[in-house]
């Protein structure tokens, strides 16, 4: 018998939002990569566009604004996602796909900060 892997998934990570959805939004992911339901995303200033959150990056998103709830197949084009986009809402810090510039507890302390400005809170559990 064939083995079967679920992926990530929300129950993974969301912990808590508002009712009848109120947190989410359909957004629009820039082409360059397949991310996965939890990845920490920003805003690219000048598109709107969301992508994985590199704290290195110089383009606006370098500032988390947003967690991916479902698959993005974005590695040769833009796709629509739902995400994560305000609060009220609490996530499972150990749950999130942070990129690899976000390597420290203490830049991962930052990403968290600057979640929780839209109402989107981190817990440690």
């Amino acid at each position: 018998m064939a083995k079967l892997t679920e992926g990530k998934t929300p129950g993974d990570f969301l912990l808590f939002e508002e009712d009848k959805f109120y947190s989410r939004k359909r957004v629009t992911i820039a082409a360059g990569a397949d991310l996965e339901p939890g990845a920490v995303l920003g805003a690219i200033t000048a598109s709107g566009k969301l992508q994985s959150s590199v704290r290195t990056a110089t383009d606006g998103s370098e500032s988390p604004v947003a967690v991916l709830l479902e698959p993005a197949a974005a590695a040769g084009s833009d796709v629509e996602a739902t995400v994560l986009a305000r609060g009220p809402a609490q996530v499972r810090r150990y749950g999130l796909g942070f990129d690899a510039s976000w390597a420290t507890e203490a830049n991962r302390d930052t990403a968290c900060a600057a979640l929780e400005a839209v109402g989107i809170v981190c817990l440690a559990d």
